[in-house]
């Protein structure tokens, strides 16, 4: 049996700048993972099969892990199985790359359970078959993301990883969930929210080159689709920059959202104003960026 840490991520960046002709959205994003995320575990058996230690968490075909182990499969040609239990910590819906980790840990497990019978390479071309996101998960540090999701520059390489590494950011999401199809279907509807990919690249290299802190970087068009339908998202927002000072954004299509916070900064004044915005049943989880 092998364990895979299965990360969240949250985008700091996330400029949509059009529709593709095969359906699909051209985007330029900035995008970290955090050192907070899933348990897989990865046991060999007969067949794949999986678990998990949440109900509202689907464990048919329709998983990405199944999916991920599958494809897996079929592209290198090993015939063993697996079982897969999943402890899920990262929230449904929120917009933070739960999922899409979860394939990705999945080809981890398994190719660590085959004795590495597939490349880096390999497992980029299975992992870009299963979703937009898995790509950045097998990099497992702060990326650019291009075209649909499937180009990956190494944030390391252009000298910006000391001023992302190691900043706190406390994330938070309502019971609610929105549905990534749902918010990318709405801003195709709308067409009026994205932004140039000219434009976006211009705003992403005057911060690469110049000295801004993180914050000056923060932008997601698509929050414009989520806070018109989900008005309690920009309200919390603008509590907490009023109130706190604090520069947040919502995460991919949401609903998750997230503060950058100080190095001494207590927590938990804010975590009082999210429950008392959004209720006691809402997320809160405190994670750094790796």
């Amino acid at each position: 049996m092998v364990a895979v840490f299965s990360p969240a991520k949250i985008n700091l960046f996330l400029a949509i700048t059009g529709r593709r002709a095969d359906g699909f959205h051209n985007l330029v994003s900035v995008v970290v993972p955090l050192d907070f995320g899933d348990e897989l575990a990865v046991e060999a058996s007969e067949g794949f099969a999986l678990e998990c230690n949440d109900p509202a968490v689907p464990v048919d075909g329709s998983n990405l892990i199944l999916k991920a182990a599958a494809a897996f499969a079929a592209a290198t040609g090993w015939k063993s199985g697996a079982h897969f239990k999943l402890g899920k910590r990262i929230p449904i819906g929120a917009g933070l790359g739960g999922g899409s980790s979860n394939a990705v840990a999945a080809l981890r497990g398994l190719n660590q359970l085959a004795g590495g019978i597939a490349s880096e390479w390999l497992l980029a071309e299975i992992a870009a078959t299963l979703g937009s996101d898995c790509a950045l998960f097998l990099k497992n540090a702060p990326v650019i993301m291009r075209g649909r999701g499937e180009q990956i520059e190494d944030l390391a390489q252009v000298g910006v990883i000391a001023r992302l590494r190691g900043r706190r950011v406390l994330l938070f999401k309502p019971s609610f969930g929105i549905g990534t199809a749902w918010a990318y279907g709405r801003m195709a509807a709308r067409g009026t929210d994205y932004l140039p990919e000219r434009e976006a690249e211009s705003r992403l290299c005057s911060w690469m080159e110049g000295a801004a802190p993180l914050e000056n970087l923060l932008f997601n068009n698509m929050e414009a689709v989520a806070f018109q339908k989900y008005v309690a998202l920009p309200l919390l927002l603008e509590k907490l920059r009023k109130e706190c000072g604090l520069v947040g954004r919502m995460s991919g299509s949401g609903s998750a959202c997230y503060v950058l916070l100080g190095e001494e900064q207590v927590s938990a004044p804010i975590v009082t104003l999210i429950h008392d915005g959004w209720g006691a049943d809402a997320f809160v989880q405190e994670a750094r960026i790796t």
